[in-house]
């Protein structure tokens, strides 16, 4: 069972994250992207854009480096053997572009318990190097019980 402790719980920023215009390639390609601007310079340039820009579920990559923190946290007692994701939601305020360098500061929203399982809400800010938000991610983790 997660310690409900760590709800509101803020772990440290993470170092900065340089994305690169191979991994927004990759990663457009193993999510099916058709956005020609995740894969074409002169597509994203033509749409305004210093270079491609990466799919919006890419925020992703940038949340987990958060989110090991509270998976080696001792105190928060989260078992990720018994992990299934429940839920992750992006809201951007710009789009994540190769060359960006990113930190993310995550923030344990809630830890509730239904039926023997933890429900464990995080919400991860993303920043770029001038300390703007580019991008907050939403997720929900369910920690299975062991009964």
């Amino acid at each position: 069972m997660v310690n409900p402790a760590i709800e509101g719980k803020i772990y440290p920023r993470t170092s900065s994250y340089l994305v690169g215009r191979e991994k927004i390639r990759e990663f457009a390609k193993a999510v099916f992207s058709k956005d020609p601007a995740n894969l074409d310079l002169d597509a994203a340039k033509k749409q305004g854009y210093k270079d491609l820009i990466a799919p919006p579920t890419f925020a992703v990559v940038i949340q987990e480096r958060s989110l090991i923190q509270v998976i080696s946290d001792k105190e928060a007692a989260l078992d990720f053997s018994r992990v299934v994701h429940g839920d992750q939601r992006f809201i951007h305020v710009r789009p994540i572009v190769a060359g960006d360098e990113l930190t993310s500061e995550l923030k344990v929203a809630s830890v509730k318990q239904l039926a023997g399982n933890s429900m464990v809400s995080f919400e991860t800010q993303i920043f770029d190097s001038n300390q703007e938000l580019v991008c907050t991610a939403i997720s929900t983790l369910v920690v299975r019980g062991e009964a």
